[in-house]
């Protein structure tokens, strides 16, 4: 392996580039990340070659060699490494550094060091790359692709990338995709099943092209004669089998079960589905963690509701207060531009601004409803968050928690703040602060304003105090034509209420996700709970996984990752669809 990764020198060289890479082979067996490799790689800095002067310099001869490794692997310029290091602090500290380095800092190490010094470097990040992609540490789909200058067109404003290119690097990633992502549903059935779970996971994935139903795409193949097509009775009962418990029989629908504690029980159906997506998103963060795109130096989470309608009407007599008897348990009464609708609802929160857009969680929500006992079970909005914020913090250091007015509760904010979070909500309704708002228009040349310390109390205790923002509300049939805000950072001055208020913006990725997620989601008349949880989980799962290849194809083709989509969502899902097929 040495004779392959350095070059031939009359010195120590590739022996030592070899005992590197020999230790980042060892590494690679366990590390998830190619900084993990790097900040703990073993470097012989006696076998190094450095004129700077040692008792002087800021930054050694180890971390700058660490440096080094890093800027060759990703074959970055050195502007691009001072940025990083600058902006993100993980990869800092993993490189060994207390303060990032300048460019002119990179540059200058870099020339002191001999050209003996330069080759071990760079023989041994050679080697660290081919060990961490043979190890899954970093994806053969993240090798940039090789362009052809004869294949690349020129636009006015920039290089634009041929679709043949795209379409080889798209093909590499939905594959991927696929593998990480539906390989974690199992649906228990026996050995002797006539369609594998893989087969039925296409015919959904098809149902979620075309917003189809099971019997629709049943009915499609008995009459196109396609023998990988199950009937919609099939599709039904391993959908439930795939939202069903290991060690539960598959058997009546959750509403003849006639369990009391709806919300107890559904968990177990919950959990089931749960694990399956939390396995199916780690496979995702492990496979862009090369570039760790979460690891910025303020991460921003959003939290909202996602309404999924079913269009049966609760009462039999709503004038006497008379409800159905078997109305789905989960179903709530929700308002959509001022209407009141029925549905399902889901809690996700999603990674946004400028990172990767993905679902790091989903919960289900049971709320009460008008038509229900005032004993019924229901969920708590606190708990909910807190669910959720345990299962994005798994994944990354969250800094920020953006969340609907819906979420305005005592409740909620107590919960992020006691995890050491930010957080900004719109406020639903401020009557009481009609006085502040007029205060406002009062004084010329002010159009925002803050209200300090406003005290936010749990059981009749404080538990600790924020601030209210008005702001000129952007919707003209705002109450009092100003939006009113708060945050629990600390004491924002008039000058900084504007930055906090826009950045609230960012929330808006998730209502663009809830488009796409609705966009996949197949038709059914299935009052059974589970069918319903799989249906809008594995929608989100497409979501993200369609994600995933839009990151990778454009990390492979150089492209900035917040650019417009180069893979559409109902593109994606088209290929995931042949992939499937051709593959299963």
């Amino acid at each position: 392996m040495e004779a392959e990764l350095t070059p031939a020198v009359a010195d120590d060289a590739p022996a030592l580039a070899g005992a590197i890479v020999i230790h980042a082979q060892k590494l690679c067996k366990t590390a998830d990340h190619l900084w993990r490799v790097l900040s703990e790689v073993s470097i012989p800095t006696d076998g190094l070659t450095d004129a700077r002067q040692q008792h002087k310099v800021t930054f050694g001869t180890e971390s700058m060699a660490r440096v080094y490794l890093y800027q060759t692997i990703y074959d970055l310029a050195q502007s691009e490494v001072a940025d990083r290091l600058a902006n993100r602090p993980s990869l800092l500290k993993r490189l060994g550094l207390e303060k990032p380095p300048t460019q002119q800092n990179i540059s200058y190490a870099w020339e002191q060091f001999s050209e003996q010094t330069k080759t071990t470097l760079d023989a041994a990040a050679t080697g660290i790359a081919l060990e961490a992609r043979d190890n899954d540490v970093i994806s053969d789909a993240l090798v940039p692709i090789d362009i052809d200058e004869d294949d690349v067109e020129d636009d006015e404003t920039e290089q634009t990338l041929s679709r043949a290119h795209v379409r080889e690097e798209g093909s590499k990633v939905v594959e991927l995709a696929r593998r990480h992502g539906f390989g974690e549903f199992d649906s228990g059935r026996a050995d002797n099943r006539i369609y594998e779970d893989e087969q039925i996971l296409d015919l959904f994935a098809t149902a979620c092209l075309t917003q189809g139903s099971a019997h629709s795409e049943g009915e499609a193949g008995w009459f196109l004669d396609e023998n990988d097509v199950c009937d919609d009775s099939t599709f039904l009962r391993v959908i439930k089998q795939f939202a069903t418990p290991a060690n539960e029989e598959v058997t009546a629908s959750v509403q003849e079960l006639q369990i009391e504690d709806i919300v107890a029980f559904t968990e177990r159906y919950r959990d089931a589905v749960m694990t399956s997506f939390d396995e199916a998103t780690e496979n995702i963060l492990r496979t862009v963690r090369h570039e760790d795109p979460f690891d910025d130096r303020h991460v921003v989470a959003a939290v909202d509701f996602a309404h999924v309608p079913y269009h049966v009407w609760p009462w039999i007599d709503k004038g006497e207060k008379i409800p159905k008897a078997e109305y789905p348990p989960m179903v709530s009464g929700y308002k959509d531009d001022g209407e009141i609708k029925h549905g399902y609802t889901f809690a996700t929160i999603t990674i946004v601004g400028n990172n990767v857009p993905l679902i790091l969680g989903i919960e289900p929500v049971k709320e009460h409803s008008e038509w229900e006992p005032k004993d019924a079970p229901s969920d708590s909005k606190g708990e909910v968050v807190d669910v959720l914020l345990e299962r994005a913090q798994q994944y990354v250091d969250l800094d920020e928690v953006l969340l609907d007015r819906g979420f305005y509760s005592n409740e909620v904010y107590a919960t992020i703040h006691d995890r050491g979070l930010v957080y900004t909500t719109p406020v639903p309704k401020y009557e009481d602060d009609y006085e502040s708002i007029k205060e406002i228009k009062t004084r010329d040349g002010v159009d925002a304003a803050v209200k300090h310390k406003v005290p936010f109390a749990i059981d009749g205790e404080l538990h600790h105090t924020a601030e209210f923002l008005y702001v000129p509300a952007t919707s003209d049939d705002a109450d009092g034509n100003y939006a009113v805000f708060v945050t629990n950072r600390d004491h924002v001055n008039p000058a900084e209420i504007r930055h906090v208020t826009n950045s609230y913006s960012r929330r808006w990725d998730i209502e663009n996700q809830y488009k796409s997620i609705k966009s996949f989601l197949p038709k059914t008349s299935s009052k059974d709970y589970r069918v319903r949880l799989f249906i809008f989980t594995f929608a989100a799962l497409l979501y993200n996984l369609w994600r995933l290849t839009d990151y990778l194809v454009k990390v492979g083709t150089d492209r900035e990752i917040r650019s417009p989509p180069v893979v559409t969502a109902r593109t994606f899902v088209r290929a995931v669809g042949r992939s499937l097929r051709e593959g299963g």
